[in-house]
């Protein structure tokens, strides 16, 4: 046996439908799509959310609420958290730069203090935003808080 005697398994081979090459063919006529309807004609593509003319999904559920295209998402970190980053890392002067190394958020995110837990340490702090409660909280420690 040799390259140029290989020939596939017998039976493995089939030729493809010809459609639309006459009525001696057996496929003529309709090329087998039938007679008339939407898949008998050219540029017929189902859509996706298409159901047969029977009211779509889409189009029955009720819709509710909105989305605000003005909102600003910010990533909390409440005082808790703050106190557990003092302790950890030693350092009581935070602004973005270091509080994403630290991981609390990542670079593109805005970060605003919350004022859930107890802080004991004097903090230097600059982000993007601070509810009241954790101003005055830091502020009572004598620490300072600025806004990016």
């Amino acid at each position: 046996m040799e390259l140029n005697n290989l020939r596939p398994a017998k039976g493995s081979i089939k030729t493809r439908k010809r459609i639309g090459r006459g009525t001696g063919s057996g496929r003529g006529g309709t090329s087998t799509k039938g007679h008339k309807g939407d898949k008998a004609r050219t540029g017929y593509k189902a859509k996706r959310h298409f159901e047969g003319g029977q009211t779509p999904m889409q189009r029955r559920l009720p819709k509710r609420g909105f989305k605000n295209i003005n909102r600003v998402e910010y990533v909390p970190l409440n005082l808790s958290a703050l106190e557990a980053l003092v302790k950890k890392t030693g350092v009581d002067t935070f602004d973005v730069t270091a509080l994403v190394a630290a991981g609390v958020a990542k670079a593109s995110d805005q970060i605003k203090i919350l004022g859930h837990g107890k802080l004991t340490t004097k903090v230097d702090i600059t982000v993007h935003a601070i509810s009241a409660s954790a101003k005055t909280a830091i502020e009572a420690l004598g620490g300072n808080v600025q806004l990016v």
